[in-house]
């Protein structure tokens, strides 16, 4: 497959770039300056802004999928979540891209209760504007016509761990949960492979 990947720069778009590499995919990596990104290995590496419609197209074209893990911290959380969100949508279906996956965000995933984790008495909100802003970004999906799925850890990424080949899917959010990068990359590409051809957001974890 030729799979587009907005974020490649960032920890879990390596790992996904990666991980399509070793399945034998054509990776076209986005990022916001290619020539800090010299290090991705044998992919194509492109300049664009996962919230421009235009450049979402034109980077898009002549692609079967497209997985954006991007994230912009400078800006606020609401306004770069839902433009992106309707730039992937409007961008992707105008370069005939039928599938998208998206790195989600665990605290905006229902918890035990059933309520977004991020609710749940004892949560901490620390970073709530940034949650909120994943879960404006997550509603703009829900209304585009894209075949979606937005993957979330159950809980945090494990930044120093290794690759062990598995996951799971997860009953629902758990702030204890931990999974590598490596390993949330192979429930990534598996969306890509084979896509449930349904609009669903879930979480994974460590098998």
């Amino acid at each position: 497959m030729n799979i587009v990947i907005f974020g490649a720069g960032g920890r879990a778009g390596r790992q996904a770039v990666g991980e399509a590499r070793r399945r034998g995919h054509q990776v076209t990596a986005v990022v916001r300056v290619p020539a800090d990104h010299s290090d991705l290995g044998d992919v194509r590496v492109v300049a664009g802004d996962v919230t421009d419609p235009v450049g979402v197209e034109r980077a898009a074209a002549g692609h079967d999928a497209a997985i954006s893990a991007a994230v912009d911290l400078s800006v606020s959380s609401h306004d770069f979540f839902t433009a992106s969100s309707r730039a992937l949508a409007t961008g992707l279906a105008k370069a005939g891209v039928p599938r998208l996956v998206v790195v989600g965000l665990a605290s905006i995933m229902p918890g035990a209760s059933g309520a977004p984790l991020m609710d749940e008495p004892g949560y901490p909100n620390e970073y709530r504007a940034f949650c909120l802003g994943h879960a404006a970004g997550l509603d703009e999906l829900r209304t585009c016509d894209l075949d979606w799925a937005y993957v979330a850890p159950a809980g945090d990424f494990d930044r120093d761990g290794t690759r062990t080949g598995r996951y799971r899917v997860a009953d629902h959010g758990d702030p204890v949960s931990r999974i590598t990068y490596a390993d949330f990359a192979i429930a990534l590409l598996d969306e890509v492979e084979a896509p449930r051809h349904h609009r669903a957001a879930f979480s994974v974890r460590e098998a």
